[in-house]
Order: structure tokens, then C-alpha cells, then sequence
């Protein structure tokens, strides 16, 4: 796995195994991953989400399964990183939380074939598409409700593509402790390659861009001070408490 850490001012990329991470420079200093701050393990200029791209999910919603995917945007301004807080907006009454596997894109890329899409990807994370719900449904498009500041945690680490089968995985996400989401990405209706294919075929995707491929069944609400975690098999977890 690697990631981005923080150790005094000094920000670098390191690899991890266990507990220590090495960074990946010409200096391969070794730490202790408790004697860093781990950040956001990308740096996208933009995260671009996908609605509705369960099966289960579709079922509870009563929705009609959809022919292409529909997307949406984040900006970057949005993402914090494993432990740190999400901030209740003060304008929303309804905030909820919704598991993810996120893509990290490896390669500068336009017009890139489902054949070919593996090639342009890093690996993969987990992500939280956190959402003010009532203002999604107020406004009737999503771009204020999915914007907020903290409204795109994710982390800790990426796991190289190399390293990780995205066909048949569990994604789940607690809330204090408790399952509140629990699904294999077996049940996406747009899988990763015809996502890329789809989404370069609209936008040049850029080094450390995130594809957040939908959330399954099972989205609920967020109170302040709940901690709520994403949990990817073959991953790990990315928690964070709400303020």
C-alpha cells in the first residue's frame, strides 16, 4: 500500500507495511506510521462520482436500473483525510454518509477504451461521498449538497492496482460501530473499465484524480459526533467524526 504523510513540514509519499512506512524518494527513510500524520493519500483536481450504480441499491430506492452512468462532481476543496473531522454545515438539517470505492487515476488520460482502462489507474481507496441531503433535494441538482468543505474523506492508503481484484469486494460503512451499509462492487451496474471509458470520453482525467464508483443499500443519516467508518476488504478503514 502507500500513501501521504507528514512528518514535521516535510510532505512525501511513502509505501507501507505495517507498521512502518518508507518513503518513496531517493532517501528511503523509514518511520513509524505513529510518528506521522497520514493526509489524503491523492490530490485530485477533481473527484467525479457516480449516482445510482448499485443493483441492491436501485431495488430499495424502487429506481429503474439506469443505461448509462450518471455523474456528478466534488471539488477538491472537499477532501480531508482518514481521522480527520467532517463539519456539520450549519445551513443543512440532514447530513448522510455513503461508502464508496474510490478509483485513483495513475495517468493523464482522454479517450481511453474499457480495454485499455487498467492502465491508467493507480489503485484504489476508500471514500465517504458525504452528502446534505435536504439541500440535494431542495435544489433539485446536486453540486451544493455534495461541496461542502470535509464533504470528501478519503483514505488512508491506496492499494497499487496490482494488488487488488475491484470485481468482487465488500464495501460496508458503520456509524458508531454499527453496519449501516453492506455490499460486493459484484453488484455494480457500471463496472470500473466501462466507467472510464464513459467519464474520458466527457474530460482529460488528470494524475491523482478520484472516480468515487457509487455507494451501495443502506445510506443514512450523520448526527454531530458520530464517528463513521468506510471499510473496504483487501483495503482497510477510513474513519472520521462529525463536528
Amino acid at each position: 500500500m502507500m500513501g501521504r504523510f507528514k512528518h514535521g513540514d516535510d510532505i512525501f509519499y511513502g509505501s507501507v507495511s505495517g507498521e512502518l512506512v518508507t518513503s518513496m524518494d531517493h532517501e528511503g527513510r523509514t518511520f513509524e506510521l505513529s510518528e506521522l500524520t497520514v493526509l489524503p493519500p491523492a490530490t485530485p483536481s477533481k473527484i467525479i462520482c457516480i449516482g445510482l450504480n448499485y443493483v441492491d441499491h436501485a431495488i430499495e430506492l424502487d429506481m429503474e436500473i439506469p443505461t448509462e452512468p450518471v455523474i456528478f462532481m466534488k471539488p477538491s476543496s472537499a477532501v480531508i483525510g482518514p481521522g480527520d473531522r467532517i463539519v456539520y454545515p450549519s445551513m443543512s438539517q440532514r447530513m448522510d454518509y455513503e461508502a464508496e470505492l474510490a478509483v485513483v487515476i495513475g495517468k493523464k488520460c482522454r479517450n481511453i477504451s474499457s480495454e485499455n482502462a487498467m492502465d491508467v489507474i493507480a489503485g484504489y481507496t476508500c471514500f465517504n461521498d458525504v452528502t446534505a441531503r435536504d439541500l440535494q433535494q431542495k435544489d433539485g441538482q446536486w453540486t451544493r449538497a455534495k461541496s461542502f468543505d470535509t464533504f470528501a474523506p478519503m483514505g488512508p492508503f491506496i492499494v497499487p492496482k496490482e494488488e487488488f481484484d475491484p470485481s468482487d469486494v465488500n464495501v460496508s460503512s458503520l456509524v458508531n460501530g454499527e453496519v449501516r451499509q453492506s455490499s460486493s462492487t459484484s453488484n455494480l451496474i457500471f463496472d470500473i473499465p466501462h466507467l472510464i471509458e464513459f467519464i474520458s470520453g466527457i474530460m482529460t482525467l488528470e494524475i491523482g484524480d478520484v472516480i468515487a464508483t457509487g455507494t451501495p443499500p443502506g445510506v443514512g443519516e450523520l448526527e454531530r459526533g458520530d464517528v463513521v467508518e468506510v471499510k473496504i476488504e483487501g483495503i482497510g478503514t477510513l474513519k472520521n467524526e462529525v463536528v
